[in-house]
């Protein structure tokens, strides 16, 4: 009997009880017998004045000769013959009638609930210390789910942009199907296969295809679960993880976000003794202990493979490491095809420019893209998937849905016009920044409004010109201010932040400092550990941390003076910009471009 029923069948005698005596408290009662001793009946019957009694059990029943009812009790263990004889009453004129006691539900039920009520008790007791007990005895067992039987719906067809990482996956279910293939030629199963990349790529959705296609058990796990607050819970759930892949080899076991216990040895705070050091150890000697006669393969994914346990990552744990980034446009094609499939689209709809439009977006990003847009169009009740959709969609993804409800003062309005129109200015002016696609004054999540610059072509090397482009078009909103109001506000914080980011990276990982020349200043162990760059700054000297300081500020004044120059010299461009927006509150595509195109006189520097 489960916990569930126990507690079912203890509320239906409750409810039961509580029926029982709402019945009986607004029951109509039946007309009540006057009652009298049993001295009362035998002088009675000495008078003669009974005609007939009823006997059921101890009880009396009296019918008088006048027609009267009364009720009565006699002794237990004494007949009414016996009383009646005893006090001399002849019983000739008397019609005694002896009934069986009636038996009814209520009156078995009642007596009995108690020990009902207790029974139900003692048995939800047990079965709860049971459950307690079986639940510390299988605490050391995995939690680990094989989905072989129940297999994903997602195969290698719905991978795109991700051409390498899928051929990798496909030889390793390769592996697996058809191992004489590759012993033949003196080839050994690989031990592991490590996914990293940004968030949102497809490690996980690259490991529910192999599921689908590999024609082995798949033991699917997180991190996460490894872990509980006992000491050696972790490495017993590895072992038992391992033994179970073992008995069903050939196998595949996927640990998703293995940082949770893989993490660097040594900067913990329990030292040799962190429950996360015990599991991480035992999956080390499972991996590649002394045991090496298994064909299990484990597959890793994670966000954080710089601050993973060095000993992991040598080969004979993970002989490959598959980096899943950011998909180009030719990716991200093929990712829109993918999650375009089945829905109608209007015929403008081009996935083409679109995909161009995405820069930068991962394929969960490009999922929630098409999922926002279909939304959107099912919201408006339109039959298809238009373009304009699409681009609305974009928009929320980047900055969240527009405030359409938020009030904003026309001096505020005024203010971000001039603002954005400063970044597209600059942008525009400058040969080594991106080209500006889109405009907008229109407030999304906490920002008034957005610049968005598109790339010609997908590039992952950066010269030091563009760098300084990226950091003037940064700084042009908050010259633009400067410029026209003769002060600045708070609505350039994220620009300054961002333009501080790629100038401290210039100066201590790229080597485009001019003062510092070509070095690096590299993070300590406890940055590492901690993820954050502001713990305990870069591993140099006091001098040389002062001239980072100095060369980033260098950095920034130069963008600051380079956006300023631009904006002085099309200042009445600016106004136009900034004029059209507070009209429109948007500008893109054949417009923008006319305007950023359109000649202008160079405008003296104003208050």
């Amino acid at each position: 009997m489960t916990k569930k029923r126990v507690i079912g069948i203890a509320k239906l005698l409750l409810i039961g009880v509580g029926i029982f005596f709402l019945v009986q408290h607004f029951w109509p009662d039946s007309p009540e017998i006057p009652g009298v001793n049993i001295s009362q009946v035998l002088q009675l019957a000495q008078d003669d004045q009974i005609r007939k009694i009823e006997v059921s059990g101890d009880f009396l029943k009296i019918l008088t000769t006048d027609g009267e009812h009364y009720s009565s009790r006699k002794e237990t263990g004494v007949s009414i013959l016996e009383l009646l004889e005893q006090s001399g009453v002849s019983t000739g004129g008397i019609e005694i009638e002896v009934q069986e006691p009636k038996l009814t539900f209520w009156g078995i039920f009642l007596p009995l609930l108690p020990m009902l009520l207790f029974l139900v008790l003692i048995i939800y007791m047990i079965r709860r210390s049971r459950g307690a007990l079986s639940q510390m005895m299988n605490m050391g067992k995995s939690q680990a789910r094989d989905v072989s039987e129940n297999k994903p719906d997602v195969t290698f067809d719905d991978m795109a942009g991700a051409e390498e990482a899928k051929q990798e996956m496909e030889e390793i279910v390769e592996f697996l199907r058809f191992p004489e293939k590759f012993a033949k030629l003196g080839a050994k199963i690989p031990r592991g296969v490590l996914l990293s990349g940004p968030p949102g790529t497809g490690k996980t959705l690259i490991s529910r295809a192999i599921a689908g296609e590999a024609e082995v058990p798949f033991f699917a796990i997180s991190g996460s679960e490894f872990v509980e607050m006992y000491v050696g819970v972790g490495a017993s759930r590895v072992r038992d993880l391992f033994t179970r892949a073992r008995a069903a080899a050939p196998a595949i076991i996927f640990i998703d976000e293995i940082d949770a216990v893989g993490r660097r040895r040594g900067v913990g705070m329990g030292g040799g003794s962190d429950e996360r050091e015990q599991t991480l150890n035992q999956i080390l000697v499972q991996m590649d202990g002394f045991d090496d006669r298994t064909n299990v393969i484990v597959i890793a994914a994670t966000n954080r493979p710089d601050i993973l346990d060095p000993a992991l990552l040598r080969p004979g744990r993970f002989d490959r490491r598959i980096i899943l980034d950011l998909p180009d446009t030719r990716g991200r094609e093929a990712i829109l095809k993918v999650h375009l499939k089945g829905k109608p689209l209007a015929p403008e709809v081009d996935i083409q420019n679109l995909a161009r439009q995405t820069h930068g977006f991962s394929g969960a990003d490009l999922a929630n893209l098409v999922n926002e847009a279909a939304i959107m169009a099912a919201r408006e009740g339109s039959s298809e998937v238009e373009f304009l959709h699409l681009a609305e969609s974009i928009d929320r993804v980047i900055g969240g849905p527009a405030r359409k409800s938020r009030k904003v003062s026309e001096k505020e309005r005024e203010i971000v016009a001039y603002h954005e129109a400063g970044h597209a200015l600059v942008a525009a002016q400058l040969p080594d920044a991106d080209s500006v696609h889109k405009v907008t004054i229109v407030p999304r999540g906490g920002a008034g409004g957005f610049t968005r610059l598109l790339p010609e072509e997908d590039r992952t090397l950066f010269t030091k010109g563009q760098f300084q482009a990226m950091l003037a078009v940064m700084m042009g909103g908050h010259v633009s201010e400067e410029i026209v109001f003769g002060e600045v506000t708070n609505g350039a914080s994220n620009d300054l932040q961002k333009a501080n980011g790629v100038a401290r990276k210039m100066v201590t990982e790229y080597g485009m400092s001019p003062g510092l020349g070509p070095r690096t200043f590299e993070a300590g162990p406890a940055m590492l550990a901690s993820g954050k760059e502001s713990d305990l700054g870069y591993s140099c000297s006091d001098a040389s941390a002062e001239k980072i300081d100095v060369e980033i500020g260098q950095l920034l004044l130069k963008a600051k003076e380079t956006a300023a120059e631009v904006i002085q010299s099309h200042r009445s461009k600016l106004s136009q910009l900034a004029e059209r927006l507070l009209v429109e509150e948007t500008l893109e595509g054949e417009e923008l471009q006319r305007l950023l195109d359109a000649p202008s006189e160079e405008t003296p520097l104003a208050a």
